[in-house]
């Protein structure tokens, strides 16, 4: 029997370097967004500490001076979080586009490994057509000496 050698399979191998490329993009794309929401995070964390200062500093004694720089603080900390809600959204567009070249990634390579399939399939059956044919071969030869032997004996 002799050896599948598939046409294409350079093209295969580029098809699955590519989808672990685009793999290991996508993984690398939800990584930063989950820091970016790690951050935003700690911006509503600072903020509520800020909140939580003010709510003390309206019991204690009243010093203006104080409460102007935590409403200050609450403030910025607003506009970061805002900021960071951008940052955010840019990116879930980048781990979505991610996302999408990998789909086509995993698209081109499962259609490369049917064809490579079909290609194995006809394979075989060429092999098989082969073997029979062979085989026909062999079965003529063996039954044309017997026939030839007993000529000759007679």
């Amino acid at each position: 029997m002799s050896r599948f050698v598939y046409r294409m399979q350079n093209i295969l191998n580029i098809k699955e370097k590519l989808e672990e490329q685009a793999r290991m993009d996508f993984g690398m794309a939800m990584v930063r967004l989950m820091e970016e929401e790690e951050k935003l995070s700690c911006l509503q964390d600072r903020k509520t500490g800020y909140e939580e200062a003010a709510r003390g500093s309206l019991q204690d004694t009243l010093c203006i001076r104080k409460i102007r720089e935590n409403k200050e603080a609450i403030l910025r900390m607003d506009d970061f979080m805002a900021l960071q809600r951008i940052e955010i959204q840019r990116a879930e567009q980048k781990a979505e586009q991610e996302r999408q070249k990998l789909q086509l990634s995993i698209q081109e390579r499962k259609i490369q490994e049917k064809l490579r399939e079909n290609a194995f399939e006809a394979f075989m059956r060429e092999e098989k057509a082969s073997e029979s044919r062979e085989i026909d071969e062999l079965t003529s030869y063996t039954y044309g000496q017997k026939k030839m032997e007993a000529m000759a004996e007679t």
